[in-house]
């Protein structure tokens, strides 16, 4: 996952006509259309609105040139984090239904239930929008770009200082890490060779957790040492020329956030 890194910053430096847009752009398209599905009810009608934001999601990763691949891999990484609260639902009664039709009984008392799957399926929709626009933003924005539209449209600037290094910090650790993976690979070492003792491995393993924090704690400390010579202090800000969005662009955002408010709205008043 730490490899990914690199990838998704190269990826994000692309030349195509998303890519080009302004930061601030593709952040409230974003945020909008995230704002939009979870704010709309629950209900079965959901799956409209989100069939159409996925067409523009759909639309616009075309234009950027990116690969169905590449957008696959990505939504495989971040899928674990939310599908396991979502295939729990189909155990529990929540307060959107009165009454419960149980469709499966499981051992010691446990019951999957019609309306527990369909609430489900409802937050697997909603998740799968809001993570799709974020890989769109993440794969089509280096993070630097996102950090500055971010604090142009108001973000603190003590928000955007952390950020920012942490940011830095992060790729120092994943070189650090690159660099301890090459020792391994030249030593043939593979931690899940079970050829090798079980002690031995954990031992290693051990070592290279305990280097990898030492050698980030002291290139971290070397890089503040050397922001502290060239002024850094409590009161330090990152600097932001002002940068207004051309004709298109708002036009572009005017026409977005149109969009995003008459679909879901529509849908809602059109089906109840």
């Amino acid at each position: 996952m730490i490899e990914e890194l690199f990838n998704i910053e190269k990826m994000a430096a692309g030349t195509s006509p998303v890519h080009r847009l302004d930061s601030r752009v593709k952040i409230i398209l974003a945020f909008s259309v995230i704002i939009a599905m979870v704010a709309y009810p629950y209900s079965r009608d959901v799956f409209y609105p989100g069939i159409a934001f996925f067409l523009i999601f759909i639309s616009l990763w075309f234009i950027s040139g990116l690969t169905v691949k590449s957008y696959l891999k990505r939504l495989i990484m971040v899928l674990p984090f939310g599908i396991f609260i979502i295939v729990f639902q189909i155990f529990f009664k929540n307060s959107y239904y009165g009454t419960f039709t149980p469709v499966i009984d499981l051992p010691l008392g446990i019951y999957i239930y019609a309306e527990s799957i369909e609430f489900a399926s409802i937050l697997l929709v909603k998740f799968l929008i809001c993570i799709s626009f974020i890989i769109l933003l993440s794969s089509t924005t280096t993070m630097q770009d996102i950090l500055k539209g971010a604090r142009r449209l108001g973000l603190p600037p003590e928000f955007a200082l952390v950020i920012g290094l942490m940011i830095r910090y992060l790729f120092v650790f994943a070189e650090i890490y690159n660099k301890i993976k090459n020792v391994f690979e030249t030593r043939c070492f593979n931690a899940f060779d079970w050829n090798l003792p079980h002690k031995y491995r954990l031992r290693v393993l051990s070592y290279a957790i305990g280097t990898l924090l030492l050698r980030s704690y002291e290139q971290g400390e070397r890089t503040y040492l050397s922001m502290l010579c060239r002024g850094y202090s409590k009161d330090t800000y990152v600097h932001l020329k002002k940068k207004s969005l051309k004709k298109t662009e708002l036009l572009l955002v005017a026409g977005s956030l149109l969009i995003v408010v008459l679909i879901p709205a529509v849908t809602y008043f059109v089906l109840n």
